[in-house]
């Protein structure tokens, strides 16, 4: 692990230092949700690769979340509180309107020197915060380290009857401390993408300043997620490997050398079609969709940290991040990874607890359970 210092100092380049994670204590069998959505747990399985997920007790809210999974990080570090400039929260499903969810968990965590604010990029969030945290640090604007959080609470704005949305999504938190890491380690590039044109694809249609919230709005349900999912699963398949194609162009980077690649969980079988279109064959595919399912902003940094504790990643590893969801968005992030509490030595072996119950990264092809035809 690379001891704490000032994330400025000369030669030092900003990078993942550590990571956690928090998952809600109540585990939902597909059974469950396929009745209140009127399918079957076969139904589930084979349009997503989900087979469980969590959700957050009723008393617990999206800040919850994410200070624990901050929390768990930190700890990872070697950090106190005090050591945090920067809160980051990318959130799609904030505690309230206002103020931001990032305050809230600053007053959790006890991080009173940390300026804070939420990001929200639907699916997409946790790349982009990352982004945005390395711009600030490398500013020199103040001392400290970045914490960066992933947290959703989609069980909150789902209409459980729709078997388009309720059966995809879970709840969760990722957090990431980025930081001071030796020189040729650390971030190599991030490519953020956005097409606004096609924003109607993925929405909650009201609560906002367009359709405030009203008697009229809660009648309607239309305070609940909607989806267009012809249309996302096709935003996909053309703009990811685009995306990912020109992040190694810039970066100047060829992508045998990507040995691993974290996507957004979004859904087992559309992964599963996309990953032969990405010209990752060298990389390993990480995937928590079959236990956690879609935990929208969380889902790269929960992936990422489940990984990472299993000992996946050998320092210098080179990992390849990406989320893709609301806006419409896309954002990618090419990594060298560095010494951690979790890293391996180069050349030393995985784990065998990497295989167990909790170790669900795959070697390309993606696996068998999620190569299933996709249904219409």
């Amino acid at each position: 692990m690379v001891s704490p210092q000032h994330p400025n100092d000369d030669g030092d380049r900003i990078g993942i230092v550590s990571t956690g994670s928090y998952l809600p204590a109540t585990v939902v069998e597909n059974d469950e949700v396929a009745r209140a959505a009127g399918v079957t747990d076969e139904w589930i399985v084979r349009k997503t690769g989900i087979r469980r997920r969590r959700r957050a007790a009723p008393e617990e809210a999206t800040s919850d979340l994410a200070a624990e999974a901050g929390r768990r990080a930190m700890e990872q570090a070697g950090l106190t509180p005090a050591d945090l400039a920067y809160i980051v929260v990318a959130t799609s499903t904030p505690d309230h309107p206002q103020p931001a969810t990032a305050g809230i968990v600053q007053h959790l965590l006890g991080a009173r020197n940390a300026a804070c604010f939420d990001l929200n990029s639907v699916c997409s969030g946790f790349v982009y915060a990352l982004a945005v945290t390395q711009g600030l640090l490398r500013t020199a604007a103040r001392s400290g380290y970045g914490l960066v959080i992933g947290a959703d609470i989609y069980s909150r704005i789902l209409n459980h009857s729709d078997r388009r949305t309720a059966v995809l999504f879970g709840d969760g938190a990722g957090a990431a401390v980025l930081g001071p890491v030796p020189s040729g380690r650390g971030i190599l590039g991030t490519r953020l993408l956005t097409w606004g044109d096609r924003h109607e694809m993925i929405k909650v249609p009201a609560g906002g300043s367009r359709l405030p919230a009203s008697a009229a709005t809660v009648h309607d349900g239309s305070h609940y997620f909607t989806m267009d999912g012809g249309g996302v699963r096709g935003f996909v398949q053309d703009e990811l490997p685009a995306a990912i194609g020109g992040l190694l162009t810039e970066a100047g980077v060829d992508s045998a050398s990507v040995r691993h690649f974290v996507p957004h969980q979004a859904n087992g079988v559309m992964l599963a079609d996309v990953w032969p279109r990405l010209g990752l064959g060298s990389a390993e595919l990480h995937l928590t969709v079959d236990q956690y399912a879609n935990t929208g902003s969380a889902s790269v940094a929960v992936t990422l940290d489940e990984a990472h504790r299993l000992g996946r990643f050998a320092v210098g590893d080179r990992l390849l991040l990406a989320g893709f969801g609301g806006g419409m968005s896309v954002a990618a992030q090419l990594a060298d990874w560095t010494h951690t509490a979790h890293a391996r030595t180069p050349g030393a072996a995985i784990p065998h607890q990497a295989r167990g119950p909790r170790g669900r990264s795959a070697p390309n092809p993606a696996p068998a359970s999620l190569t299933v035809p996709s249904a219409g």
